[in-house]
């Protein structure tokens, strides 16, 4: 799996902070919309092609940590209460 961290930052200066492609203005919420939207990665490198397979990759893998982080959050609330 690609490190995500390699490849996606936050900075509060780009995009308001939210999680973007290093280097770009491509949020790891668009990646992610376009790929709901039925867009796989070589379409999203045709019209994007300073993107690369990895960006895609990451952006997949940084929501699947934020989810899973979450996840953990939901049950140490839900046992606390």
């Amino acid at each position: 799996m690609t490190p995500w961290r390699d490849h996606i930052h936050s900075d509060p200066a780009i995009m308001g902070g939210k999680p973007v492609v290093r280097d770009t203005r491509i949020t790891v919420e668009f990646l992610l919309n376009l790929l709901a939207g039925g867009w796989d990665e070589r379409k999203i490198i045709a019209e994007y092609p300073f993107l690369k397979f990895e960006h895609v990759r990451a952006a997949a893998a940084f929501a699947a940590e934020m989810v899973d982080e979450e996840r953990h959050v939901a049950i140490a609330r839900a046992k606390a209460a």
